[in-house]
């Protein structure tokens, strides 16, 4: 087999990638402020930026990190872990929101908290930190309910399972609040209510330590300030020094992008159909090996996000249900099927509601068009083809003319396109008349002389 230049070079690239390590980054100056920054959804690459980012910090001698926090929120996992990063690093954390009209909302709100200075620029906002519930949660009124018969409803109505999420969130959000001595009961109300205050309102409650408009203000006030690390106690002396941003790695970024949930979704679909039409197709390969590598980029996307695998069950089960309609057209019922589960699959594939993680509606419907239209086209093409005559193999003899090698009566031979055939014919022929084939029966052509008229 030849392999097409386009999927070699494809592959090169991409054992390339998986091989080649991470280009350390220059090494920054010990007396610098390094400077992260949380934007969008809060997800497996926000925490491994992170992570990193704090661990860089501590091995070059950082006075402190300032984390800039522009968040509508994210997973609780990847939240977590950045939070117990935060509250391992020797070097000390400011947690500022920021620029103004930024937000640290939901997932934000408890990286905040878990920063050892916080601070907020104007115009920014803090709080609604209700934890949002993965998956479909069981009705607590359903019959037979829990073991004890109770519906488990508390007066709000609240499910049990949800009562246990918001119990442990501000459980996990006070714990932070006490250790970092802020405001406890903003803490619970953002939590229980989704309560939200302003920057201005933050700094009254005590939620956040004070307001920094820019960087050389946010280094100021942190200044002279003294934090608790694991390790002890330390004080800042951060005025005047130089804030230097830690850039994510070609790693990190290519996490970002194959972790966002439309990407990941379209990958697995890009995989899926570039398997399929390499199965149709064998031999053409570019497209076989594109949807192995689109298919792989998906799957590890999919186990680092909340995936609900009855979803990208369905969608597989949609992809090959569609494939199966173009070998064995059923008049669309397989076709039918296969845009339903793959519609299907689409809507439940991320087990989430928050904010960042899901696919839009219109790219579902979108997709699910296209589908639909396509294995409608080949079916339409399909039996538009039945229709028409034959034009390759033997029976497409039937209908052209052939010469008599010898005059016969019954039967004799013919020659057509250069061969010679056994004939039969109802009415004598003579040496060297056209006749033309009527059909074809095993090898003997039943023919009849051009000039009778049959047809």
């Amino acid at each position: 087999m030849r392999l097409d230049g386009r999927a070699l070079l494809l592959l090169v690239m991409v054992f390339w990638m998986a091989l080649m390590p991470a280009l350390p980054a220059p090494a920054p100056d010990p007396a610098s402020v390094m400077l992260l920054e949380i934007q969008g959804g809060i997800g497996p690459a926000t925490r491994e930026y992170v992570q990193r980012g704090l661990a860089r910090a501590a091995s070059v001698g950082a006075p402190a990190v300032v984390l800039r926090i522009d968040t509508p929120g994210g997973l609780d996992a990847a939240t977590r872990d950045i939070n117990q990063a935060i509250l391992a690093s020797p070097v000390p954390v400011i947690g500022w929101v920021a620029p103004e009209g930024a937000r640290a909302a939901s997932a934000g709100t408890y990286i905040l908290y878990a920063c050892h200075v916080a601070a907020m620029a104007p115009a920014t906002a803090l709080g609604a930190a209700t934890p949002i519930t993965l998956g479909p949660v069981p009705p607590a009124s359903a019959p037979g309910g829990d073991q004890d018969g109770k519906d488990h409803k508390d007066g709000g109505g609240a499910s049990t399972l949800e009562r246990k999420a918001t119990n442990d969130a501000i459980a996990y959000l006070r714990a932070l609040a006490e250790l970092r001595g802020r405001n406890v009961a903003f803490a619970e109300a953002a939590v229980r209510d989704a309560a939200t205050m302003t920057a201005n309102q933050a700094l009254a409650a005590g939620a956040i330590d004070f307001i920094a408009r820019d960087e050389a203000t946010l280094l100021r006030d942190a200044d002279g300030r003294t934090v608790r690390l694991r390790g002890g106690q330390a004080t800042l002396h951060v005025a005047g020094r130089t804030l230097v941003p830690f850039a994510p790695d070609w790693r990190n970024r290519l996490l970002a992008v194959i972790t966002e949930p439309t990407v990941a979704y379209l990958l697995l679909l890009a995989g899926l159909y570039g398997l399929v039409f390499e199965g149709f197709n064998p031999g053409v390969l570019f497209p076989g090996v594109t949807g192995a590598v689109c298919l792989l980029l998906a799957l590890y996307a999919l186990q680092v996000l909340p995936v609900n695998y009855a979803g990208v069950a369905l969608i597989v089960l949609g992809v090959a249900l569609m494939a199966a309609e173009f070998v064995m057209p059923t008049f669309g019922s397989l076709g039918v099927g296969g845009v339903a589960a793959l519609v299907a699959g689409s809507l439940i594939l991320f087990d989430t509601e928050m904010p960042g993680f899901g696919v839009s509606g219109q790219l579902i419907a979108g997709i699910a068009i296209a589908s639909a239209a396509a294995f409608m086209s080949l079916g339409w093409l399909a039996m538009r083809a039945r229709r028409r005559p034959v034009t390759t193999g033997i029976e497409e003899l039937v209908g052209h003319l052939a010469i008599a090698d010898a005059a016969f009566e019954t039967r004799g031979h013919v020659r057509i396109r250069g061969e010679v055939w056994q004939a039969e014919s109802a009415t004598p022929v003579r040496a060297g008349e056209p006749v033309r084939v009527l059909a074809l029966e095993g090898l003997v052509l039943k023919v009849t002389p051009a000039g009778s008229g049959v047809r």
